[in-house]
């Protein structure tokens, strides 16, 4: 019997190839594909799902990852794949720590999905090693540490530096020496241009919202 597979999925090319790999195999079978996050756990309600595709950013801004964690709390047999080509540092941790089966780096290649499918359905967890490389002025996201990564990703929500060291449990003095390293590595003058730029490459996302 084949694996039903749900994607979810909000832009039209990447659902499209997902759909057709689904359908050149044998081994799976597509039931549905959805734009939007928040609706997952509705499909799963109502129908025999055996896999997710889940993309993280997906229409209206609902997070596949805030809607993986309450599938995985509701349906823990239903195996989930994160599937996105951003290569924000936070991704990977929070998918493994909500108990995501595997993560999936787009790349265009059928047999790679495919491959990661079929071993997800066998009970294995298949997971990048790291982020996708990328260049960000004279340095690349690698050469960031996780804790300037952290900093990187609550400078995006414009707050202070004492906001910032108050919300990490870190010092003022802290988030101020990460942030010269960051510039250091970079070549940026500016925190701006910094954050501009790790935005820009998907190295980090938006960090917490002030309330």
């Amino acid at each position: 019997m084949a694996y039903n597979v749900l994607i979810v999925e909000d832009q039209d090319i990447p659902r499209a190839l997902f759909e057709i790999y689904i359908k050149s195999d044998e081994r799976f079978c597509h039931l549905l594909s959805i734009s939007n996050a928040a609706a997952a756990l509705s499909v799963c309600r109502c129908n025999r799902v055996d896999l997710i595709l889940m993309d993280v950013l997906t229409e209206l801004g609902h997070s596949g990852l805030d809607a993986a964690e309450e599938i995985k709390r509701q349906f823990p047999a239903i195996r989930i794949i994160i599937v996105t080509s951003m290569p924000e540092y936070s991704w990977l941790a929070r998918a493994r720590r909500i108990g995501v089966d595997s993560f999936w780096y787009k790349d265009g290649h059928k047999d790679s999905l495919l491959d990661v499918m079929a071993r997800t359905m066998a009970g294995e967890s298949i997971y990048p090693d790291n982020t996708p490389l990328l260049r960000i002025g004279e340095t690349t996201n690698h050469a960031f540490t996780e804790r300037e990564l952290d900093v990187l990703k609550e400078l995006t929500t414009g707050d202070t530096n004492a906001e910032i060291a108050e919300r990490l449990g870190i010092s003022v003095a802290t988030v101020k020496s990460h942030i010269l390293h960051m510039l250091e590595k970079t070549g940026f003058k500016t925190r701006t241009e910094l954050v501009s730029e790790a935005r820009g490459l998907g190295i980090v996302s938006g960090g917490r919202r002030k309330d």
